[in-house]
């Protein structure tokens, strides 16, 4: 039996016509930048996310960039990021001229360690940027107490946790500036690139519009320093499209997470994340800690099943920042998840029979 890691079937087959629809509304409507399915998409999206404000961006990356401009951060300030995230995290914070600064993740739930915050944070300190790894809520209340004590901005990396809440609260509606990717690949996702910001703050979300339309407030006339960074318009029919399913679309991937859950934890060289008190997750992935990951990806490929590693190569050994001098051992906590992690196929669409024959792969290796 064959089991991709990721398929795109089960959620799309059902709503085709709806997608094709949404398409020819648009192309009858000969309006495909800043038009009338962004508008709704912002506000439909804002609702469901709990904020005052969604703005739609051209991709995740250029959504963190956008937030930490807005904030004015840049040359000769640091941003707080974990030392396990998705390199993007850390690579809009070089973007602006800033400077990344690795803080560990806890082991046992792979988020971001609060306890470990007030010691990395100098009188450069301008943000901290929670990743919601995984789908898993961060420890947002100690994070915004942390925030609020030293006068520093938070930006929220949602990309990977859309629906998540931490004490009920949505995440991506915790921040200053929150940023969000709707890549393919994510619960919520896009038939091409795509992102946003949400925030509550009327004036950020003011100059997030500008900041993303060339600097621009009316034609032609710029304000600011901008950048072309604006989310299409057919990519914001398509979401408007799938943004309706997404709620049960969560559930589903939980039942599936559940299961995984039930059946891996006999086996006592699997180990599965914990969830933090208060913290819901949404199932973006699924990730099991083994020490014998790279035998075990060897061995589930022979089997048929497909499994990736989110993430091999932690950001301060990237070559992209060998110049700020981080060895092998600088941050050992990500350093080990990037050594033992591996990730389990879990989309809409996994059949029982299909998650039985990786649940018993697992079981029998």
């Amino acid at each position: 039996m064959k089991v991709p890691f990721l398929s795109f079937e089960g959620i799309h087959e059902p709503i085709k016509e709806h997608l094709k629809k949404a398409f020819s509304d648009v192309l009858d409507s000969n309006w495909f930048i800043l038009g009338r399915q962004l508008e709704l998409f912002e506000q439909e999206y804002a609702i469901w996310n709990q904020t005052k404000h969604c703005i739609g961006i051209s991709n995740g990356l250029d959504a963190l960039t956008i937030a930490l401009r807005a904030l004015e951060i840049g040359p000769g300030d640091e941003v707080i990021v974990p030392s396990n995230t998705y390199i993007a995290s850390a690579l809009s914070v070089t973007n602006v001229g800033a400077v990344p600064v690795f803080v560990e993740p806890r082991l046992e739930t792979a988020n971001l360690n609060p306890d470990l915050i007030e010691d990395a944070i100098t009188s450069r300190t301008k943000a901290i940027m929670p990743v919601h790894l995984y789908g898993q809520a961060c420890e947002m209340e100690a994070i915004m107490s942390i925030a609020f004590k030293y006068k520093l901005y938070v930006v929220e990396d949602n990309a990977q946790a859309h629906g998540a809440t931490f004490n009920g609260k949505k995440t991506g509606s915790w921040g200053h500036l929150n940023a969000t990717s709707f890549y393919p690949g994510k619960n919520l996702g896009a038939l091409g690139d795509g992102g946003a910001i949400t925030t509550d703050n009327d004036e950020l979300a003011h100059k997030v519009k500008i900041l993303r339309n060339y600097g621009s407030e009316s034609k032609y006339k710029n304000v600011l320093v901008g950048a072309n960074n604006r989310l299409d318009e057919i990519q914001a029919a398509f979401l408007r499209i799938k943004l309706l399913r997404l709620d049960q679309w969560t559930n589903e991937r939980e039942k599936i997470a559940l299961k995984y859950i039930k059946e891996l934890n006999k086996k006592d060289s699997f180990q599965i994340f914990e969830q933090a008190e208060n913290s819901t997750h949404s199932y973006h992935l699924f990730v099991l800690k083994t020490e014998n990951r790279n035998a075990l990806q060897v061995f589930l490929r022979k089997k048929g099943i497909e499994s990736l590693i989110h993430y091999p190569i932690p950001p301060h050994l990237q070559e992209c920042y060998s110049t700020m001098g981080y060895t092998k051992g600088s941050y050992p906590i990500a350093e080990k998840l990037s050594d033992s992690i591996i990730s389990l196929p879990l989309f809409i669409g996994l059949t029982n029979e299909q998650q039985e024959h990786v649940i018993n792969t697992l079981l029998s290796y």
